[in-house]
């Protein structure tokens, strides 16, 4: 029988007050897809950190044999120079270098200290041609989308003569072609002798493209599922992430009766905020009603992020103009300040960036939009009355953390997300727009999530929710409204509503528009 090329022994990693990785064993052979999968904080990345030499060779217990030696890395480089290459979900390039420039940053071409360029990017001319990618090597990073960043990531790992490549959500940020294409390129490398490890929360991916599934809960190994020996589907592996049957994906919402019209956008045109020439939303009509979850669907880039961001006090774009009704009233929303005055929230798809202040604590950023509420006199925080709401909200939205004084930063993808909803429920919106609620979350997180949207439209809340995920959409939402190239091109029932429809529509859009 063939040797694994890798053999993780007995690894447990401890942090002050909790054990991530608890004497977790994982065998990966060569020329194979090996998928790991759990729910945020399972322990995945934590794993695959000890194995990059993130976290050196001490900082954790049990042995790492790499192509039969046992390896000690006291930092990434060592992994690297075995071959061991990680990508990262958040990606780590620098925007205003090339393509060429970043693909070798910290692995320059040339001798002597001096870096010879013409070698660079001929290489790197080279290896773009490898994945396809059919950009010039001098072209600056910011100016190509997501997807072919993540190629470019591919292609710096390529560089370094990669003999295990180590994805961590690698289509997380990407659209249904661009992940296609991605997992196609996996499997032309396992083809060509190359072996992968893939953590995916898409299950739908890891069932098209692995060869064993090794499920990680609460920093143990529950089971390793092998294709062609095990029945392997989607439901099979949530269950064994969650330790409960999901037989159900979106949990059911009790049936009521929707009410009249909370919110009406009319004509609503914004232009992009630099190149001011191009228009990001096109005349947009679309309203919400009490009670109900309305869908905006369509291809990214399509202008769903710009709109609602530019209705949510203008903090997109610019000559913004437009009509918009807040329970049938005119209402000027010039600035946040104004938008959550009129009762409306913006949960970000950039939780990190743009929603949470990741170096502060799960209290401060859950109380941060509505810290009138917690003023004595009007002057003063009440840290007393922040700390008794920080803690009910923490409770109520299920964070899972050693209590809110953790700094977010160190939460779970999934708990992130959780302390951005509460912090924007915690300002006692009745309209709340979710922009990518569910991104970069396990499923168990995210039936949490959908259980809570349930929870607001019982209470008589409005939802708006933006997903590139066409599932998520028609499996939660009332009604769906498509948008492509800043235009609303159609409105669908819960009814007729499918994703062949939602793309024939945006088809027939973009061939009237060309």
């Amino acid at each position: 029988m063939e040797a694994p090329l890798l053999r993780m022994e007995n690894i447990t990693k401890n942090f002050p007050g909790v054990k991530a990785l608890d004497d977790v064993n994982l065998e990966v052979y060569p020329g194979t897809i090996h998928a790991l999968v759990g729910e945020n904080g399972a322990g995945k990345s934590t794993l695959m950190n000890v194995l990059s030499g993130v976290f050196a060779h001490g900082s954790y217990e049990g042995k790492i044999v790499f192509d039969g030696e046992e390896c000690r890395f006291g930092k990434i480089k060592d992994s690297e120079k075995k071959g061991i290459v990680i990508i990262h979900q958040e990606l780590t390039l620098n925007p205003y270098m090339s393509i060429g420039e970043n693909m070798f940053l910290g692995n320059e071409c040339g001798k002597s200290s001096k870096i010879d360029w013409n070698e660079t990017y001929a290489r790197a001319g080279e290896f773009l041609s490898l994945v396809g990618l059919e950009e010039s090597p001098y072209t600056l990073i910011q100016d190509i989308g997501v997807g072919k960043q993540q190629l470019v990531e591919i292609v710096k790992a390529l560089a370094k003569n990669v003999r295990l490549l180590i994805l961590d959500e690698p289509t997380a940020s990407l659209n249904e072609d661009d992940s296609q294409n991605l997992l196609n390129l996996l499997l032309k490398f396992k083809s060509e002798g190359m072996t992968c490890i893939l953590i995916s929360h898409k299950l739908k991916e890891v069932e098209q493209v692995a060869d064993k599934i090794t499920i990680i809960r609460d920093g143990a190994v529950i089971e390793t599922l092998i294709k062609g020996e095990d029945a392997v589907d989607e439901y099979r592996i949530a269950r064994g992430m969650v330790g409960r049957e999901l037989n159900d994906y979106y949990p059911k919402r009790e049936k009521r009766e929707i009410g009249d019209i909370c919110l009406e956008v009319e004509n609503w045109t914004a232009y992009h905020p630099l190149y001011r020439q191009n228009k990001v939303c096109d005349g947009v009509n679309f309203n919400v009603r009490r009670g109900e979850v309305v869908g905006i669907s369509g291809l990214m880039g399509s202008g769903r992020t710009e709109l609602a961001m530019s209705i949510f006090g203008h903090s997109y774009g610019a000559n913004i103009s437009g009509k918009l009704k807040i329970d049938g009233r005119p209402a000027q929303l010039r600035n946040v300040k104004d938008a959550i005055a009129h009762k409306l929230a913006y949960v970000t798809e950039d939780r990190k960036v743009l929603g949470l202040v990741l170096s502060n604590e799960i209290r401060m950023n859950i109380t941060l939009a509505n810290t009138l509420r917690i003023a004595a006199h009007g002057f003063h925080l009440d840290q007393d009355l922040e700390r008794n709401l920080a803690n009910e909200f923490s409770k109520r939205f299920g964070v899972r953390a050693t209590g809110i004084e953790q700094l977010v930063g160190t939460l779970s993808g999934g708990n992130q997300q959780k302390v951005l909803l509460a912090k924007w429920m915690f300002a006692e919106p009745d309209i709340l727009i979710l922009d990518e609620p569910t991104r970069g979350i396990d499923v168990g997180a995210k039936y949490e999530i959908y259980t809570l949207i349930n929870e607001l439209i019982a209470q008589g809340k409005s939802v708006v929710m933006i997903s590139s995920e066409m599932p998520e959409v028609l499996g939660m939402c009332d009604r769906i409204y498509v948008m492509n190239e800043g235009k609303m091109i159609g409105e669908l029932d819960r009814e007729e509503a499918s994703q062949e429809v939602i793309m024939m529509m945006i088809l027939q859009a973009s061939r009237e528009t060309n």
